[in-house]
């Protein structure tokens, strides 16, 4: 399309909507921040999970290794010391 001359032509992203796919364009934008949110917020939960599997498995070490010092520590108690 040829300008008259008393027009000037227009800036390059000037004014993004218009002709030729505008509304579809943000449509994708749209779409494209709805997954980031979604993937973002799934993220977390799985990090929440993570973490709280985590702790449920160190309680059971922790509990066993308390246990088997209280046998020691009570074995050496029951020992009959001899005196000469």
């Amino acid at each position: 399309m040829r300008l008259k001359r008393w027009e000037s032509p227009r800036k390059q992203g000037r004014n993004d909507k218009g002709k030729g796919g505008a509304a579809r364009k943000r449509q994708l934008k749209k779409q494209q921040q709805m997954l980031r949110k979604r993937l973002k917020e799934k993220s977390k939960e799985d990090n929440g999970k993570n973490n709280r599997q985590g702790e449920e498995k160190s309680i059971f070490p922790h509990f066993f290794c308390r246990f088997f010092m209280g046998l020691i520590i009570n074995r050496v108690h029951l020992i009959p010391v001899f005196k000469n």
